[in-house]
């Protein structure tokens, strides 16, 4: 019931969101995110007093100074949804195909992600850069979730080289994020069990004159190094 009592309120606020968001297209991107990140605020207020998923967080300290390239660790919905809650005003480097989804891609649209084409390859790659470069000139973080999709916890997936190859060529920070969101919201789930979400952001991770590997590895140790002490949390 509360899970459902939840829905009932996002599915009209994303609807609501998306069909005024294009009426604020004459207003500066700064002026659009003031408004569109309303729904953000909301739900995340609301899945509070619904389902009791709170959270709290760790390094905040970590953002401050130049906008750079944030890659989180993706577990659940929760996490698309929360972020723009502490992280700085930032773009989603999302698949073109989400665009598509009725409402919710049309009020994607009003903010300018980076929608990239999967299975363009090398050209989706130079598209990431070319329009994450963009982003960061206007001082947008670029957040991205390396590992593609959504994994359970206490598990990891492949990460993806996108954020660093970013990084490198940009010679922006890499500030790495993990949480355990997926213990309280667990991917494919309709229920959301109470609690507190615990969200760490690590400190930055150099990017100038260094390779994309070795950006990713220092990633990818950071956050998994996190994450065995964040899913070890159990739901009450």
């Amino acid at each position: 019931m509360r899970a459902a009592l939840f829905w009932l309120g996002f599915a009209p606020s994303t609807v609501l969101f998306a069909v005024f968001g294009p009426l604020t297209l004459p207003l500066s991107w700064h002026g659009r995110y003031r408004i569109m990140s309303q729904w953000t605020r909301f739900n995340v207020w609301w899945l509070g007093v619904t389902c009791g998923l709170k959270y709290e967080v760790k390094g905040r300290e970590h953002l401050e100074g130049e906008a750079g390239v944030l890659l989180c660790k993706h577990q659940s919905t929760w996490e698309t949804i929360a972020l723009q809650r502490f992280i700085p005003p930032e773009v989603y480097v999302l698949k073109r195909e989400l665009m598509r989804i009725p409402f919710f891609g049309w009020g994607m649209a009003v903010m300018e992600p980076i929608a990239i084409d999967r299975g363009a390859g090398r050209r989706a790659l130079e598209q990431l850069v070319e329009q994450g470069r963009d982003r960061l000139e206007r001082g947008l973080w670029v957040v991205m979730f390396p590992e593609g999709t959504r994994v359970a916890p206490g598990t990891r997936g492949r990460y993806k080289q996108g954020g660093a190859v970013l990084a490198a060529r940009t010679g922006r920070r890499v500030v790495p994020v993990a949480h355990n969101a997926g213990v309280y919201w667990p991917r494919h789930s309709f229920i959301k069990y109470p609690g507190t979400v615990r969200v760490e952001i690590g400190p930055p991770i150099e990017a100038r004159d260094r390779e994309p590997d070795a950006i990713l590895r220092d990633v990818e140790a950071w956050i998994e190094s996190r994450q065995e002490e964040l899913d070890a949390v159990e739901r009450p």
